[in-house]
């Protein structure tokens, strides 16, 4: 789990755990997180989403990675070109298979070809921000090669300390629901994606 310190890494780290599942919570400076090394099953480690061999190493012997994490102190289509390289590059060192990154509501379509980012209106720093996750959703499908992957994408509405109902609806690559979730919830569909994955190498729409 890339990024497990943050509020949806720690959701799907819970998530992961309820469910038998052994993980490891990949974060910049574990000694941050004192919390997740008491959690049984969970083991923090450092790591770089962006260093291919960083990603080899904390990988191996797993069957499947997330990516939750982000830098808001780098260019946002710097950062997210870089990880989506760096993990299709060392999960297939690793040798895993499936790979879940977490999108972003803004780059989902209202009509087709019609993306919330693309409105006159949108604020500028934040279409630049969502352009970072497009591209890494181009990267991923032009140079992924054989590893499975998928961006879940939650709505623009996550509500953190929500209860997990288990429910939410899905839309590929469009605004579904109500546009808002739990991030129990997002959990759950992560979590879902991993242990019986239905949908691949596409922007996936979760929401209440």
């Amino acid at each position: 789990m890339f990024g497990a310190g943050g509020r949806v890494g720690r959701a799907a780290v819970a998530e992961a755990v309820r469910r038998g599942h052994t993980v490891t919570a990949v974060v910049r400076d574990p000694a941050k997180y004192p919390d997740l090394d008491g959690i049984s099953g969970v083991t923090p480690v450092r790591g770089d989403a962006t260093d291919a061999d960083d990603v080899a190493r904390t990988a191996a012997g797993h069957d499947a990675a997330i990516n939750a994490s982000v830098r808001l102190d780098v260019p946002s289509e710097s950062y997210f070109t870089a990880t989506a390289r760096a993990l299709t590059s060392g999960l297939k060192r690793a040798g895993v298979g499936r790979l879940l990154v977490l999108g972003i509501a803004t780059t989902l379509e209202t009509a087709p070809g019609i993306r919330i980012m693309d409105d006159p209106r949108f604020p500028e720093q934040y279409r630049t921000f969502s352009r970072g996750h497009v591209a890494e959703f181009d990267l991923l499908a032009a140079e992924s090669g054989p590893l499975d992957w998928l961006m879940v994408v939650p709505p623009m509405d996550l509500a953190p300390d929500a209860p997990a109902t288990g429910r939410y609806a899905t839309a590929i690559g469009a605004v579904t629901g109500t546009g808002r979730i739990s991030h129990a919830d997002l959990a759950v569909a992560l979590l879902d994606e991993i242990d019986a994955p239905k949908h691949h190498a596409v922007q996936l729409a979760v929401s209440h």
